[in-house]
């Protein structure tokens, strides 16, 4: 994504990653962090679990993620 800004978003209190796509004019979030948001879980890999789960499930039922995007760097 060219012309890109990010940015720590806040829902519920907790960050979501985000990315803003000036060229779209779209904000792109991180599946993980909103995952960790609905499930109100604080453990990464658990996340990262049941991302990876979720989304071999919707492959075998012949249903695709919206987008193929790269991965969001994890803030510090």
């Amino acid at each position: 994504m060219s012309n890109t800004k990010i940015s720590i978003r806040f829902f519920d209190d907790r960050e979501v990653r985000a990315v803003w796509d000036e060229q779209n004019a779209k904000w792109w979030f991180s599946v993980l962090d909103i995952i960790a948001v609905l499930t109100d879980q604080d453990d990464y890999s658990k996340t990262r679990n049941y991302w990876k789960y979720l989304k071999a499930k919707l492959k075998k039922e012949n249903s695709q993620v919206v987008s193929a995007t790269t991965q969001l760097k994890a803030c510090s």
